[in-house]
């Protein structure tokens, strides 16, 4: 049994007992939502500590080299680790009515089905094979530019971010930043107030904002400002898969 090996009822349960009415008023509010405790710091040492190993993983990315920011990050190979794979699991059913609903306000005729395996399977078949969920390091100095993570067709509008390492002891800086441009505004800035452990789950590219004369969409990107000291780790989990 690997380090991140965990029954997948305990995954299930711990997600099923987060405050979903809260995380989803966040979210319609502000496109974000803080998930207060999702691992224990067990689970976060172990998993930060699977970065130094190759096996496992299917790329290495270099930020620097592609304008990314600095810093790099590593994409899973299928099987996922146990954890990963049951937290992509056991999030995707109580983030799928919010999606389905935003996408409904947007005017956007795409529906995703209830179960992970079945949307999977729609990515599958239309060539995005490649797994996304990803293990992310940063040292001193290094930062994560505003982005997207889009890979395909396909695109699951929410996704999950979980921080791995404790703000203050192991790092300092590195704070997540979301920026959301509305049409014919400047745009809002917000700060994720993460501790070890806690997940953001936010949007991935649009989410709907009520004007009005109804519905319209807000665009929104996301990275990590410049850690000033230590090391900071932070483990992805995308629901789309990528060409």
């Amino acid at each position: 049994m690997s380090a991140l090996a965990i029954a997948p009822r305990s995954v299930e349960a711990r997600v099923d007992a987060l405050d979903w009415p809260a995380a989803f008023a966040s979210l319609d509010a502000q496109g974000s939502a803080v998930l207060p405790g999702l691992l224990s710091p067990e689970e976060c040492r172990a998993a930060a500590a699977l970065y130094g190993n190759e096996a496992g993983f299917r790329s290495r990315v270099v930020m620097g080299r592609h304008g990314f920011g600095r810093g790099e990050y590593r994409y899973f190979a299928y099987p996922l680790p146990d954890l990963v794979a049951d937290l992509r699991a056991a999030l995707y059913p109580q983030l799928v009515d919010i999606a389905n609903r935003w996408n409904a306000q947007m005017g956007i005729a795409v529906r995703y089905p209830d179960d992970h395996a079945a949307f999977l399977e729609r990515c599958h078949a239309a060539g995005q094979t490649r797994p996304t969920p990803l293990l992310l390091q940063y040292q001193a100095g290094d930062y994560n530019c505003l982005h997207q993570d889009l890979y395909g067709e396909h695109v699951f509008p929410l996704q999950v971010a979980v921080l791995l390492s404790e703000p203050g002891v192991d790092f300092t800086g590195g704070e997540f930043v979301l920026t959301e441009q509305r049409p014919r505004m400047q745009s809002r800035v917000e700060v994720a107030p993460l501790r070890q452990g806690d997940a953001l789950v936010f949007a991935v590219h649009h989410r709907p904002v009520q004007g009005t004369r109804g519905s319209y969409r807000v665009n929104l990107r996301h990275g990590v400002s410049q850690v000033r000291s230590g090391h900071r780790h932070t483990l992805g989990v995308i629901f789309h898969d990528a060409i």
